[in-house]
């Protein structure tokens, strides 16, 4: 029998995309979402609970259950820009949500966890790439939440015996390879799927937040993670958990290694679509560091991971092509 994971924020688009992969490699996922944000019909290859992390009965009783195993934790709130002008939100439903998914995890037995974590705990660190050794220097609210979750991990880890792993991504996008799954949300907060929704019409308002960062073209760095190769990560993590060797770091970066500009990434858009792509430059975005580029050394050499599906123009290509099936157009010749 398939051993089952429980998988909390499992209708979202990462989530979903660690069910499929979790499916393939022969466990079955269990989805354990609100569906505040997620969406029902990504749950395709297991089953779908819904109950809010933040009630530990309701994820004592998912675990036990179905038998889960081990936990995936996706379930939070995760736009930069919304945390500054909301931090409550955050800390509610991060924060306090970690704190009932853990007391669910120790009611019903259950002590193996692999946590979606986020680069945006570094902040703005003073040299690059970040390795898991940059203090954590968080700038906004999303990162102390998650960094506050990461240290709840550490200490319930000393007191309880609860085994994880934190994988700290950078930046998750493109859509997976059958063209199942992509990134569309009702309020889209990422420059890949905002600029695919403009240049098809359902994106009025896009610009660029930022034009005068100290970078070599004045817009934001970042490093762009494919999907598909994070839901891989989760699925090498969860595998160190369950069958061992116990890893000797519990923190990873998933990230590509390499920094690609806003402007960068546009032009990439227009080349891969066909499509002329203008976009206004609007004031930064509260929160936002300059760069973020992954040292991913620790994940390929003590997990095992390494970025295959990361190159951009593949990130792009993918992407485009579930934009175009998903709203009805046909992808060019």
């Amino acid at each position: 029998m398939a051993i089952k994971i429980l998988v909390t924020g499992g209708a979202g688009y990462i989530g979903s995309h660690a069910c499929k992969a979790l499916a393939a490699d022969g466990f079955t996922p269990v989805t354990f979402d609100n569906l505040a944000l997620g969406k029902a019909e990504r749950v395709r290859w297991g089953p779908l609970v819904e109950g809010d992390v933040r009630d530990a009965g309701a994820v004592s009783d998912a675990l036990r259950t179905h038998g889960a195993r081990a936990v995936m934790h996706f379930a939070a709130d995760a736009y930069v820009g919304e945390s500054v002008i909301d931090p409550a939100k955050y800390y509610e439903n991060n924060v306090v949500g970690m704190t009932g998914l853990l007391a669910g995890m120790r009611a019903a037995g259950c002590g193996a966890i692999v946590f979606s974590s986020t680069c945006a705990v570094y902040g703005s660190p003073a040299t690059l790439p970040i390795t898991e050794r940059t203090p954590p220097a968080p700038v906004n609210p999303y990162g102390r939440t998650k960094l506050i979750c990461e240290g709840m991990l550490a200490d319930y880890a000393a007191a309880y015996g609860i085994d994880y792993i934190a994988l700290r991504y950078f930046n998750a996008s493109g859509a997976d390879a059958d063209g199942e799954l992509g990134e569309d949300r009702e309020e889209e907060p990422h420059l890949i799927p905002r600029a695919m929704m403009h240049l098809l019409g359902r994106l009025p308002d896009f610009q660029v937040f930022g034009s005068d960062f100290p970078t070599p073209d004045g817009t934001a760095i970042r490093d762009y993670i494919h999907v598909d190769d994070l839901a891989r990560a989760h699925v090498i993590a969860l595998h160190r958990l369950l069958d061992g060797p116990p890893a000797a770091r519990r923190i990873f970066n998933l990230g590509s290694g390499r920094g690609y500009s806003v402007a960068e990434v546009l032009a990439e858009i227009a080349r891969v679509s066909g499509r002329p792509l203008a976009a206004p430059r609007g004031q930064r975005r509260p929160g936002d560091p300059p760069q973020l580029i992954a040292d991913v050394a620790a994940a390929r050499d003590e997990l095992g991971f390494t970025a295959t599906a990361s190159d951009l123009r593949h990130i792009i290509a993918s992407a485009w092509r579930w934009h175009l099936k998903t709203h009805g157009q046909t992808a060019p010749a």
